[in-house]
């Protein structure tokens, strides 16, 4: 018994000496931090090869009703590196910079580059900052996107993340890529990364997302126009809510999709060679929401086929785009590779293939009425 009453004296003043060597609390206020919102990445001016970081930071307000419109500051700096130029910008500030709630990265398009992995390495490896943030390109620059305070932005609230967020805008010209998903995509062989692009009008008071970067090693990335990203979000992420039009004679009818599906397969060659052939299978259902004449439900199966026909065409044209410009944002290549036996050659016989691969496109267009009119 008197073996273990010190035994216990002794633990207990083993953790109070412990106590002692701690440090103090690292804990720090709220009113001691700056949160955050987005950073913008553009080449460097005066640093060569270097990089210029913009930080869109949410200034504290005590009640909505006392700031009218949301209130920033933004911060510059040019650095070698993104690491070093955050670390200089925390000497401009009185106050811990906090990346936490950080949810947007926007880069210049001319940093859409397939070397762009030299500085995402950055945003991997922060532990405080989330991989489901969303990466955007930038045009004319990331600084001058994220200056961008349109009107319609409410306070306490960023409109950049508003545009990718499923909680509010929901159009089908808007790609969202997130922070793991870029990564994943640059890294893997078969596939081209497609992140949204951010313009802006000329009076600099609006944000336009209808566009899209291909990300490739090319100087000039690849843009996929409004009707092109249209196209990769209904076909790859069966995007809904958008239109297509079609035009028979001097009948056009606007389509009005709710659903969207594709599915596809390789057609190989004898001896379970490369492919020859892509075999894909596009169903769409909607109704007509626009029409150049009359319209009458008896012969919707016209219109079905006259829908049918033409969006084919305008896929077609589109997937033959993407494979003479030797660009993959559908990512065949990866399906190709990650469906067969693996080897050495295997990719290698992919990219040889690919140039010449004949897409054989099958559209069924439902559509399930002719709109509403009384």
């Amino acid at each position: 018994m008197k073996f273990l009453s010190v035994s216990k004296w002794f633990m207990v003043v083993l953790c109070m000496s412990g106590l002692l060597l701690q440090y103090g609390c690292a804990f720090k206020d709220i009113d001691k931090r700056l949160f955050v919102s987005a950073i913008g990445i553009d080449p460097a001016e005066n640093v060569e090869n270097g990089y210029k970081v913009t930080l869109k930071v949410a200034l504290p307000f005590g009640a909505i009703k006392d700031s009218p419109k949301p209130s920033f500051a933004y911060l510059s700096r040019e650095g070698h590196s993104i690491g070093e130029a955050i670390r200089m910008l925390e000497t401009h500030v009185d106050k811990v910079l906090e990346l936490g709630h950080m949810k947007t990265i926007v880069v210049h398009e001319k940093l859409l580059r397939d070397d762009m992995q030299s500085f995402m390495d950055y945003f991997i490896r922060r532990g405080d900052i989330e991989l489901i943030a969303y990466v955007a390109g930038a045009r004319p620059s990331a600084e001058t996107i994220l200056k961008v305070e349109p009107d319609t932005e409410a306070p306490a609230s960023v409109s950049l993340i508003n545009f990718f967020g499923a909680t509010a805008n929901d159009s089908p010209y808007v790609v969202t890529t997130y922070l793991f998903e870029l990564r994943r995509d640059i890294l893997s062989d078969g596939i081209n990364a497609v992140v949204p692009l951010i313009e802006t009008n000329e009076k600099g008071d609006e944000l336009i997302v209808n566009n899209s970067v291909v990300v490739d090693g090319r100087e000039d990335p690849a843009v996929l126009s409004t009707i092109e990203t249209k196209y990769f979000n209904s076909l790859l992420k069966h995007s809904t809510g958008f239109t297509y039009l079609v035009k028979e004679g001097s009948l056009e009818l606007l389509l009005q999709i709710s659903q969207s599906k594709m599915t596809y397969k390789f057609v190989p060659n004898k001896g379970n060679t490369a492919p020859h052939a892509i075999d894909m299978h596009i169903w769409m259902k909607g109704t007509i929401g626009e029409a150049s004449k009359d319209l009458s439900i008896a012969r919707l199966d016209e219109y079905n086929e006259v829908a049918s026909k033409e969006v084919k065409q305008k896929v077609v044209h589109f997937l033959t785009k993407m494979q003479e410009e030797n660009l993959d944002p559908f990512g065949f290549g990866l399906r190709y590779r990650t469906t067969r036996l693996h080897t050495e050659d295997v990719f290698t016989s992919w990219q040889k293939a690919y140039p010449d691969i004949e897409f054989k496109v099958t559209v069924d267009v439902k559509l399930q009425g002719t709109g509403t009119i009384e």
